[in-house]
């Protein structure tokens, strides 16, 4: 069958839409009643869409899948630049924080354990801002715009950090870094879900994480390196006389420091790492120029056309091929349903009250609030199991294990990191094909044990690890042993499930929402995280993030559902979402009218 798609949905002067054409039925019907006649068509049809599965006509899940759509898979990878620029930040602040000659230039940031917290926390707090902010606008200017604007941001507050040199503009850059930050983590994954098909969705936007990873490796690395540039202490021929770390004194930048600066380690070991990350930021500035739009909001914006030829150039097909057509269908029919449910709900709204209704939706009913709500833990878990206080501050914890604080334990956070991006790949090639909640589950489970097991030491042999060197190993070993647990579960789902289980028309203000959470989240443990380590000994802080592991077992257990293979419209079955008598008979007509069955809607 030939199909015209050069004006598939060309207005009528009635305002209605011509739809495209729909599947033939599979026999002619002999009912005489022209009535009659027309039902039994529409039967026919139906149980010929029904029978479509659009998962399986998208192809292949895991590892297999992603390679299927290579022009999908490149511009995920793109656009997770944007995680990279999150990873980078986050690993490249711990290093920066154990260099001598940043202790040198700041000294009450290097020796003030509270003072080290805001540093870190500053960028964390207006994270959280910039994603909750962000929710609005990127409804307004679209995904791939929304993008490039923060990179901009991005880029000032980069050249304030390099380039500071007095507190002030250090803690103004990393607030200014921040705000991008904050958003980039918000309309990333969502523009990795909107452009994804069913099948993959989740190995591409776990891709996220991936990429996150792979910013935290490479700072690592950077750092690593950078830190000898004039060697590795500020001033060789002045002995420490510092805090004993180890039963040995540490540098003390108020006293080991010669009168004109440092001799020996050049400030460049710390403001090169910095000023790097603006090169992957110009990267996908320009980048995103030649990047597609998300087809799920150039419908919402009634582009219906560009929204067609977008999805045929993303999945490779023919605009008129019967999967296209038939995902096509199910975004405007969502739209057109959420747009009149809107309406109906709140007539004679303004643009100011509409903003607001998008909040008031989201706990208007209990499967939209269990929504946002599963968003929200979830992410929060994703922080409170522990993970940034680790990488954060793994310079730290390494040397407090028993590694030398200048040297080896830079080294073995170089290595966390690469074990960190090599147990991230697992969960990309098996997001789709075990599913969600498996993978959250054992995640939990492993956490759990590996931050018990490193508590317990550091209770029994934390006070002399030099008398007890296998003790301080095997507590090393079990801070992998956690990274690897959290690596290929709550790190990745934590970006996918979100940005997935939300309806088009609230998905960037609920994305917004938890997306904050987890900066906020990211905040309270960044500030926490130094005074923790420092004031709770015997493993205390361990024991915290276990009681977490614990906590986020039992959520997912009980809470949340598997989305694995589901298309974003199909959520609503996933959630229990029931429509009322007068929902359903809206969503009948709407699906009626597109040619679609009531289950494209209604069930999954």
């Amino acid at each position: 069958m030939a199909f015209q798609i050069s004006h598939p949905f060309a207005a009528s002067s009635s305002n209605t839409y011509t739809r495209l054409p729909t599947m033939p039925s599979r026999t002619s019907s002999t009912a005489s009643n022209p009535k009659d006649d027309a039902e039994d068509n529409r039967e026919e049809q139906n149980h010929d869409w029904f029978d479509l599965n659009l998962t399986e006509m998208e192809g292949h899940v895991g590892f297999r899948g992603l390679f299927q759509n290579k022009f999908v898979l490149g511009v995920t990878c793109f656009a997770t630049l944007g995680g990279f620029l999150f990873g980078y930040d986050q690993g490249v602040v711990g290093n920066v924080l154990a260099i001598e000659s940043f202790g040198a230039a700041f000294p009450k940031i290097y020796t003030d354990a509270s003072l080290k917290g805001w540093y870190v926390s500053t960028l964390l707090l207006a994270a959280w801002f910039g994603s909750l902010l962000n929710g609005p606008i990127c409804d307004k200017i679209g995904r791939r715009r929304d993008i490039m604007c923060n990179v901009v941001i991005f880029l000032l507050g980069s050249a304030l950090q390099t380039g500071a040199t007095s507190e002030a503009y250090l803690f103004g850059g990393r607030a200014v870094a921040g705000l991008s930050v904050g958003a980039l983590t918000h309309v990333v994954p969502m523009y990795l879900a909107e452009i994804s098909s069913a099948n993959v969705r989740g190995s591409l936007v776990a891709l996220q994480q991936l990429s996150i990873t792979l910013g935290i490796l490479v700072s690592y690395w950077i750092a690593y390196g950078t830190s000898h540039i004039g060697g590795t202490r500020c001033a060789p021929e002045i002995p420490y006389t510092g805090p004993l770390l180890n039963g040995s004194p540490t540098f003390d930048p108020f006293h080991d420091v010669p009168a004109g600066g440092c001799t020996g380690q050049t400030q460049a070991s710390w403001r090169i790492p910095v000023g790097l990350q603006m090169f992957p930021a110009v990267c996908l500035g320009f980048g995103m120029i030649l990047m597609p739009y998300s087809p799920r909001w150039l419908m919402e914006q009634g582009r219906e056309e560009e929204a067609l030829a977008t999805l045929s150039l993303l999945r490779r097909k023919p605009a008129d091929e019967l999967s296209v057509r038939f995902e096509f269908l199910e975004i405007k029919a969502e739209i057109r349903y959420a747009r009149e449910a809107r309406e109906a709900a709140y007539p004679n709204a303004g643009r100011i009250q509409s903003l607001f209704n998008n909040y008031l939706m989201l706990i208007s009913s209990w499967p939209k609030f269990k929504r946002l709500a599963i968003g929200c833990l979830v992410m929060f878990y994703q922080q409170f199991m522990g993970c940034n206080a680790i990488i954060y501050y793994a310079p730290t914890i390494f040397g407090q294990l028993g590694l030398n604080p200048n040297t080896t334990s830079l080294l073995a956070t170089g290595v966390y990191g690469i074990v960190n991006t090599l147990s991230t790949l697992p969960a990309v090639v098996l997001l789709d094909s075990v599913g969600r909640r498996p993978l959250l589950m054992c995640g939990a489970v492993g956490c759990f044990v590996a931050l018990v097991i490193v508590g317990s030491l550091i209770a029994t042999f934390g006070s002399d690890w030099p008398s007890h060197p296998t003790a301080g190993r095997a507590a090393i070993a079990f801070v992998f042993l956690y990274d690897v647990n959290f690596s290929y579960s709550w790190a990745p789902i934590g970006w996918v499930l979100p940005s997935e289980i939300f309806p088009l028309h609230l998905r960037s203000t609920g994305i917004s929402i938890t997306t904050s959470t987890t900066w906020m989240a990211n905040f309270v443990i960044g500030l926490v995280s130094p005074i923790m380590l420092t004031q709770l000994a015997h493993g205390g802080t361990y024991y915290f993030f276990a009681a977490f592991a614990v906590l986020a077992f039992l959520t997912t257990f009980f809470f949340i559902p598997e989305t694995r293979g589901r298309t974003l419209e199909e959520m609503d079955a996933a959630f229990g979402d029931k429509a009322t008598d007068k929902e359903r008979e809206r969503m009948e007509a709407i699906c009626r009218e597109l040619g679609l069955p009531e289950r494209a809607l209604l069930a999954a």
